[in-house]
């Protein structure tokens, strides 16, 4: 994994010399859009290269790296959003019963975004992993555009200049930034397939249950 991550570091770099903040943009839109490119890496060495490397304050790389990455992330997750809409809902309407996705679940994500989907696109900006994957299942349940876009880039400017403000601060040590937040990635991907195991299990439950609710062994 840090041998792939070295590669994306060299073509980061290269990126950001050549075109600056728009490369920075392009990266985040690409990993809103569920391309899995860690804004761990992308936004510290933006703080680094971008705004302390160039005798910029520190400010700067919160205002700037927090708009720019949320900018980016905005765009690539009303992309994500969209193919969750268009293309993701009538698919997993019409075939989803082949993957364990009934209508009664498309209708509880339905509920489940109406009632808490403000929270769910504002926090899960904040989360490794998380956050990358999130707008999809928010197109599917067709969360109002509006207030989506609205959190979607809150969120993500208060991740952005989080990370582009470390960077700055770790200077050329910017990739230590990385490697501290790196044990949480395995937390939050071991909660994942808990609960993806837990989503199995209910529907293979439900469907050996008879008319009467019971199970059969």
């Amino acid at each position: 994994m840090q041998a792939i991550e070295h590669q994306i570091v060299q073509f980061l770099q290269a990126l950001f010399q050549a075109i600056g903040w728009p490369g920075v943009v392009a990266i985040m839109a690409l990993e809103s859009a569920n391309i899995p490119i860690p804004s761990e890496i992308t936004m510290p060495l933006a703080g680094w290269m971008l705004v302390e490397a160039q005798g910029h304050p520190s400010w700067y790389a919160l205002v700037a790296g927090g708009f720019y990455g949320a900018l980016g992330c905005t765009i690539g997750s009303v992309l994500s959003y969209a193919i969750g809409a268009f293309g993701g809902r009538p698919f997993l309407e019409r075939y989803g019963r082949y993957v364990l996705i009934s209508r009664h679940d498309i209708e509880v994500a339905d509920r489940w975004f109406e009632r808490w989907g403000e929270p769910t696109a504002f926090f899960s900006r904040l989360l490794p992993i998380v956050r990358t994957f999130i707008s999809l299942p928010a197109g599917v349940a067709r969360m109002p555009l509006g207030r989506f876009t609205f959190y979607t880039f809150v969120g993500s400017f208060i991740w952005c200049a989080a990370l582009a403000w470390g960077g700055y601060q770790f200077g050329a040590r910017w990739e230590e930034l990385r490697a501290l937040m790196r044990p949480f990635d395995v937390p939050i991907a071991i909660a994942l397939l808990v609960l993806f195991g837990w989503f199995l299990k209910r529907h293979i439950q439900r469907a050996r249950a008879p008319i009467g609710g019971e199970l059969v062994e």
